[in-house]
C-alpha cells in the first residue's frame, strides 16, 4: 500500500501543471515514463465523468437532454482520445514534422490525455449552486478552450516544434480532419 500515495501524488502534480499550462510537463522526458500513458488514462476517464456530472446539473436545470449515460460517455471519450491522438501523431510527426521532430504514438497519447485536465474543473458546476444555464455553458466552453491550450504548449513540447502557432495549427488540421468525419457520418448515416 505505499505505493499508492505516491503514485496518487504524481497523478495530482500532473493534473495541477497541464491545469496552470506548465511547459515542463511537456518538456521534461522524466514526465513520460511506464506509468503515465495509465495516468493519462485516469484522467481521460475522469474527464468523462465530470462532463456527465456537469451534463447531469445542466439537464436538471434546463429542458436540454444531453447524453448522461456513464458508460457510452466514458467509451466515446476514450474512442476521441485515441482518433485525436492518431490524427496529432500522423499531422503532428509525419506531415508537419520539423528536423528535431522524434516522438512515438505512446507519447503523445500521454500529452492529449494530460491536456484533458483542465476539462475536469466542469464538476465545478456540481459545488456551486444556484448557477445559470448560461453561466454553466460559459463555463464549459472555457474549460474546453483551456484544453486547447493545454494541448497547444504539449504538443510543442512534446513535437520540439518551434512555435506555438505550428503546434495549434496541427490541433486545427486534427479537428477539422475529425469535424469532417462526423458530418460524413451523420450525412450518410442518419
Amino acid at each position: 500500500m505505499n505505493y499508492i500515495k505516491p503514485m496518487f501524488n504524481q497523478l495530482i502534480d500532473y493534473i495541477y501543471r497541464s491545469i496552470k499550462l506548465d511547459r515542463s510537463l511537456y518538456g521534461n522526458p522524466e514526465n513520460f515514463h511506464d506509468l503515465s500513458i495509465f495516468y493519462a488514462a485516469i484522467i481521460i476517464i475522469l474527464n468523462a465523468v465530470a462532463g456527465v456530472i456537469a451534463a447531469t446539473v445542466i439537464a436538471a436545470n434546463t429542458n436540454y437532454s444531453p447524453a448522461t449515460d456513464i458508460v457510452s460517455v466514458t467509451v466515446q471519450t476514450i474512442l476521441d482520445w485515441a482518433v485525436l491522438s492518431i490524427l496529432l501523431y500522423i499531422i503532428g510527426t509525419k506531415i508537419f514534422h520539423e528536423s528535431d521532430t522524434k516522438a512515438d504514438l505512446k507519447k503523445v497519447f500521454t500529452v492529449v490525455g494530460f491536456a484533458h485536465s483542465p476539462g475536469l474543473l466542469k464538476i465545478i458546476v456540481v459545488v456551486i449552486p444556484g448557477l445559470n444555464f448560461k453561466l454553466i455553458m460559459t463555463f464549459v466552453f472555457f474549460t474546453f478552450f483551456w484544453f486547447i491550450a493545454s494541448l497547444t504548449i504539449g504538443i510543442k513540447e512534446a513535437l520540439n516544434f518551434k512555435s506555438d502557432m505550428k503546434s495549434f495549427g496541427v490541433i486545427l488540421i486534427a479537428f477539422l480532419i475529425i469535424g469532417f468525419i462526423i458530418s460524413f457520418i451523420l450525412l450518410f448515416y442518419l
